[in-house]
């Protein structure tokens, strides 16, 4: 049976932009978090990124820009032996009222469809609340890292402490799930 991590992009991957990642030179990765993919995909985990990107709705990137963004992020992933099984984006903004905006669960729920898969088994594994709703709406286990908005997100929701999993990166979280 495979065996599943979701991952958010920008804020656990790489680094997190308030302008966004407008082109592949903007793109550029957390420390260790290629390496964190690669520590998963070698113990038996497809990666699945999940990742909110309205800078197409706001005509910041044109969707080939965001294909090449991905295809460096699966290069750089590749260069040090990870692979990152699938990419499920959400084009829109807030307004837009759409289902596949997190924290709503249609990402996750498409992923869940397409693969044949359960996600009350799955980590999704963010830095925002948004990311946290997402797993919860779509019955996923959350998992918070501090990397770009996470230290802020655990400030503002001190019930998390209790109630999720946290690790300061993404490499700390890949130790944990790969080493139980």
């Amino acid at each position: 049976m495979k065996k599943y991590v979701l991952l958010d992009r920008d804020g656990v991957i790489n680094e997190e932009s308030p302008t966004f990642i407008k082109s592949p030179d903007e793109w550029l990765p957390l420390e260790k978090s290629l390496e964190a993919i690669a520590l998963l995909s070698q113990n038996g985990f497809d990666i699945v990124v999940i990742t909110n990107q309205s800078g197409l709705a706001r005509g910041l990137f044109d969707e080939k820009t965001l294909t090449e963004i991905h295809q460096k992020m699966r290069d750089e992933v590749a260069k040090v032996g990870g692979e990152i099984e699938a990419i499920y984006f959400c084009p829109h903004q807030t307004s837009d009222l759409c289902e596949c905006r997190k924290p709503k669960a249609g990402l996750l729920k498409q992923f869940a469809a397409d693969y044949d898969v359960d996600l009350k088994d799955i980590y999704f594994v963010g830095d925002s609340l948004r990311d946290i709703q997402a797993a919860q709406n779509a019955g996923a286990i959350p998992v918070l890292v501090k990397t770009g908005n996470g230290a802020k997100t655990l400030q503002q929701n001190p019930q998390f402490f209790t109630s999720i999993l946290i690790f300061e990166n993404l490499y700390d979280t890949a130790k944990h799930l790969t080493i139980g």
